[in-house]
């Protein structure tokens, strides 16, 4: 019991050494994870979490984006509250729907725009990547770019095959001709004498 006791104690402890400061956490029993409380505590971004979170709550508080990869490690992840931020719907804002879409779409019913205002009160569910501003603008650009290379490409590799062609041909002629007059000037030698 002694042992158990300790085993115990040090679980605990371990625990709290990876709670967030911002953060309540609570043991949901050993090996069962956390559930790990940020709610209300006007967060502007999310903290460092423990991969072994079970339940996590981030609503209420003024995040406007998360940065991609932040969330990946919670692996054993089962609910998640991040609703009433002022998330800022722009790129940004597409790996916390990606996140959540396979993570937890229940979750992503309840996110709403804060900005920009075309997106205000919009849920985040039914952005479309088109409605995701600056990545509208980008899309085509890079497009743009990647056409007038390829066709820049495409017309020098045209161009190189018909020079190459005609300098086969012409090498030919030449060639024939050269073969032409050495058979000439043979004939001519041999008339000679």
């Amino acid at each position: 019991t002694v042992v158990g006791f300790a085993i115990s104690l040090l679980f605990h402890m371990t625990q709290t050494e990876v709670c967030p400061p911002s953060c309540n956490c609570k043991s949901l029993g050993e090996m069962k994870g956390l559930h790990i409380d940020c709610s209300s505590r006007q967060l502007t971004e999310v903290p460092a979490l423990p991969v072994n979170t079970k339940r996590l709550y981030l609503q209420n508080n003024s995040l406007t984006s998360v940065p991609p990869g932040a969330l990946d490690s919670l692996r054993s992840l089962e609910e998640v509250k991040i609703f009433d931020n002022p998330w800022n719907c722009d790129c940004h804002i597409l790996y916390l729907k990606l996140w959540l879409e396979d993570v937890s779409a229940p979750s992503l019913a309840n996110i709403r725009c804060a900005s920009p205002a075309p997106m205000r009160m919009k849920p985040l569910r039914q952005l479309t990547g088109n409605e995701l501003g600056i990545c509208k603008r980008l899309l085509p650009i890079k497009c743009l770019e990647f056409f007038w290379r390829d066709l820049i490409l495409i017309a020098g590799a045209i161009i190189a095959l018909i020079l190459i062609a005609w300098a086969l041909k012409f090498s030919k002629k030449l060639v024939c001709q050269i073969n032409l007059s050495q058979c000439d000037s043979r004939e001519w030698l041999l008339g000679r004498h």
